[in-house]
């Protein structure tokens, strides 16, 4: 199965100025078209419980899979949002089971670090924004290192580059 962690950051790394922050304050409208675009095609994101909040809502046309520790106290729409205390490895196996083959992991720095510390993550898509935050919080925390292999680097807009990277040993 294809894992893709998809992420927008500034300069300086980071994925926000605070806790809270949403992406959508201050990425590029080309950020969120490819966000949107790769979600949709893959059909199934994955994101962290404060990431689902600082967007409020399920995203439309794709299932939204929720990791939090109190997912008996969520409710869940069939088909559209989940809830789950399972692990990365847990989620994934039933993801696949299910007939996904690919899954876009969504956020935050929590769950990224998650999914790369146990060595799931295949793909590591990166929009550049450009911003120095100087401080905030980080893309990921806590994890070995990784060797990555470019795939691609397209400019999105006039400001903002993707980057495309196959992580070769995880």
């Amino acid at each position: 199965m294809k894992v893709s962690l998809v992420a927008a950051v500034s300069v300086d790394g980071r994925i926000a100025k605070s806790e809270g922050q949403t992406s959508t304050d201050w990425t590029s409208a080309e950020d969120k078209k490819f966000f949107v675009e790769k979600t949709k095609e893959a059909g199934v994101l994955v994101m962290g419980r404060k990431t689902y909040e600082t967007i409020g809502r399920p995203l439309p046309d794709r299932l939204n899979v929720i990791m939090t520790r109190d997912a008996a106290n969520h409710e869940s729409i069939e088909g559209t949002l989940e809830f789950t205390k399972a692990s990365p490895t847990a989620i994934l196996e039933d993801l696949e089971i299910r007939g996904f083959k690919e899954v876009i992991i969504a956020g935050g720095a929590g769950v990224y670090s998650l999914f790369l510390k146990e060595g799931l993550v295949t793909d590591l898509y990166l929009t550049v924004e450009p911003l120095l935050f100087g401080s905030g919080v980080p893309l990921i925390d806590g994890i070995a290192s990784f060797e990555l292999e470019l795939v691609d680097i397209k400019k999105l807009g006039e400001q903002s580059v993707l980057i495309h990277y196959l992580i070769v040993n995880s």
